[in-house]
């Protein structure tokens, strides 16, 4: 069983080591953290990368990796079983699995607690030019991917086809991560993919430099009925000239992406991290641009589960107003 001083097989120091390191006590052996991110395609496994960095930085006593997994699904559950210490996953899917809804239906996981809102991801709906898709609806009969198993493009993949009327009976799904799909498009192995990640993205700047690539932009009609499904979507703007070839802004589904921890975790570890981000915050932007989006401020109206208390303790001293619901 968890307990609060040392968990799982990367054991999290508690506050009495913290205080004993600071009185000058014998160094203790640093502790292993794990950041569950995504693909190597993605935004989430630099971002991971760019933390663990700011942490063996300047968390004391502390060494962390970002991980290579399915992202946002498979994430969670590595957060409740303790074989990661930090995860980062979708709005909707970290909801879904505090509530026990959706994918995580029968599996409720009441320890996810979020440390901060990082930045929105963009939905891209991604087809090459030459395939004449221009629309949703063109996607009936067509190889599509919807993302990797257990990945939050996969949730959010399903939520705008249901919402719009499209089953996967009607489409060839194809359950590929962002490389493999920019590679399968490339090839014609498929005609369109679906991409949940922040913009822009390697995988897709890779690919529209060897190809002439569409963003399949939803109707308003469309856009409404996925936000009216999915109340974590909201309207954004991808804004042109974020790909080779794609010059006009185009709206699209966005979605915030949040960095969770176990409940779990020692208060002490929990601000620690939160304050080393966000005190060294320019040298997150500086590995991802999408961390220009990370703040208090879109951390207070964008997180959907309670915060750690650790990182309410850090909030609250940079003079942020918690709201009710972020509180434990």
């Amino acid at each position: 069983m968890l307990n609060h001083i040392l968990r799982g097989p990367r054991g999290l120091i508690g506050s009495a080591a913290l205080i004993a390191m600071s009185l000058g006590a014998p160094a203790l052996a640093q502790q292993q953290l794990s950041i569950a991110t995504g693909g190597t395609g993605g935004v989430y496994y630099p971002m991971g990368g760019g933390l663990a960095e700011i942490i063996n930085g300047n968390v004391d006593g502390f060494s962390a990796t970002a991980e290579v997994t399915g992202a946002s699904v498979e994430n969670m559950g590595l957060i409740a079983t303790g074989d990661a210490d930090l995860a980062i996953a979708l709005a909707d899917t970290v909801a879904q699995a505090y509530e026990g809804t959706g994918r995580f239906e029968g599996q409720q996981l009441p320890m996810v607690r979020g440390l901060a809102s990082l930045y929105a991801n963009m939905v891209h709906i991604v087809a090459l030019e030459s395939s004449g898709i221009t629309s949703l609806s063109d996607l009936r009969g067509k190889r599509v991917s919807i993302g990797a198993p257990g990945s939050g493009t996969e949730v959010n993949t399903a939520a705008i086809l249901e919402a719009n009327g499209i089953t996967y009976d009607e489409i060839d799904e194809q359950r590929l991560n962002f490389n493999e799909t920019a590679d399968a498009l490339s090839n014609g192995d498929i005609d369109v993919g679906f991409w949940s990640v922040g913009a822009p993205t390697s995988s897709i700047l890779n690919l529209s430099t060897t190809q002439d690539i569409v963003i399949i932009a939803l109707s308003e009609e469309e856009l409404a009925a996925a936000m009216e499904a999915d109340s974590t979507f909201a309207m954004t703007t991808l804004p042109g000239g974020s790909y080779t070839g794609v010059d006009e802004d185009v709206t699209v589904l966005g979605i915030p992406n949040v960095l969770t921890v176990s409940s779990e975790m020692s208060d002490d570890v929990a601000y620690a991290i939160t304050k080393a981000m966000f005190e060294n915050i320019s040298d997150l932007q500086a590995v991802h641009p999408a961390a220009n989006e990370t703040t208090v401020e879109f951390t207070m109206s964008a997180t959907p589960v309670p915060l750690h208390p650790g990182a309410i303790r850090y909030y609250e001293e940079a003079g942020a107003t918690i709201p009710d619901n972020l509180r434990p």
